[in-house]
């Protein structure tokens, strides 16, 4: 017998159980009170018949978590979404990250994208089109179709499409790009609670994992990230069970930098003194973030009295005449060396 039927066997083994202790939960339930309540003991007991969550990207999010990933605008939420969609959808792990589970079935709300920028995205100029696994099932908005009876809003009609498609194509993982769509006044306390509780619902009944993609206003990037620069109100991230960000780095136009801004399941790895750098790049018909280091984030925050990138270029050629090393640059300019390393490729020196 193999690994995927044993893993498959173990899923199933581990499916019956999960349902035989709701089965018993449920039983013992008073669906009229507003709060269930058993012995400590029994909520330990049952919980443990539960599987342990399994990282879908690294410590960044694990399964049956709702999880915000929040970004400013153009800084690459979309792409690295996609990324992790493929991930988790193949069962193959984005090099630099950890993924725990085998392919877990995966649909990706795209309300971004049209198929046409979609497909440029993923293919040469429109040709050696990129092949996604059959796992992978992406989703946009029919412009045809008009809100259903029944329905108060173009929100709660979208929340209740996602239970359909989990029921109906036994998704696994749900990716939504991005929250705009979900909730249109994701600004006020009220509606960001509300946003919440419909999403933690759907994550709680049918036991999926949820990323939502989130903006954030115009921000100062000469200071560290944090959940203040979320867009809306901070319930957003109260309410969640993790959060990370995508940071700009001023090391270079494609650079980016991955930082945690909440989590319940491990503890706080990737904060400012330890962020993760990555570049957006496209060798061939897959653009996508590639893990480059682990850094401070101080390093790739704006500061109003560093050299200018000509400025600093000019001084890193002189010192390279100079015969010093790599760190020894970095270390004067006040960079990494991971930058100094990326703009001699730049400038073929």
């Amino acid at each position: 017998m193999n690994r995927k039927m044993l893993n498959g066997d173990l899923r199933i083994e581990l499916g019956e159980q999960l349902k035989s202790v709701k089965e018993q939960g449920v039983m013992n339930v008073n669906h009229n009170a507003g709060l269930i309540i058993k012995p400590a003991n029994q909520w330990i007991d049952e919980a443990k018949a539960t599987p342990i969550p399994n990282m879908l990207f690294s410590e960044f999010w694990y399964e049956n978590e709702l999880c915000i990933l929040f970004a400013d605008t153009n800084l690459g939420k979309s792409i690295l979404a996609v990324q992790i969609s493929q991930s988790t959808s193949s069962g193959i792990p984005i090099n630099g990250f950890k993924l725990e589970c085998s392919p877990r079935k995966t649909l990706y709300l795209d309300f971004e994208l049209s198929d046409k920028q979609f497909e440029k995205r993923y293919s040469e100029e429109y040709t050696n089109h990129f092949t996604f696994s059959e796992n992978l099932l992406r989703a946009e908005l029919n412009p045809y179709h008009e809100l259903p009876k029944g329905f108060k809003s173009v929100e709660d009609y979208i929340c209740t499409y996602i239970e359909t498609c989990i029921k109906d194509h036994h998704v696994e993982v749900v990716i939504v790009d991005n929250m705009t769509y979900l909730k249109s006044d994701n600004e006020k306390a009220k509606d960001a609670l509300d946003l919440m509780k419909k999403l933690n619902k759907i994550k709680k009944t049918y036991q999926v994992s949820i990323l939502v993609l989130a903006h954030t206003p115009k921000r100062d990037e000469s200071k560290p990230i944090s959940k203040n620069d979320i867009s809306g109100s901070k319930m957003i991230v109260n309410f969640c069970d993790s959060a990370f960000a995508i940071g700009n780095s001023t090391e270079a136009a494609n650079r980016r930098y991955l930082k945690q801004i909440k989590q319940r399941n491990t503890e706080h790895l990737y904060h400012s003194g330890n962020v993760v750098v990555c570049d957006i790049s496209k060798d061939f018909n897959f653009l996508e973030f590639r893990f480059i280091d682990y850094d401070n984030e101080e390093n790739h925050l704006k500061s109003y009295d560093k050299m200018g990138l000509e400025e600093r270029d000019t001084e890193m050629v002189r010192m390279i005449s100079e015969g010093l090393s790599n760190v020894a640059i970095a270390k004067q300019l006040g960079v990494t060396e991971g930058t100094i390393r990326s703009r001699r490729k730049k400038l073929g020196i």
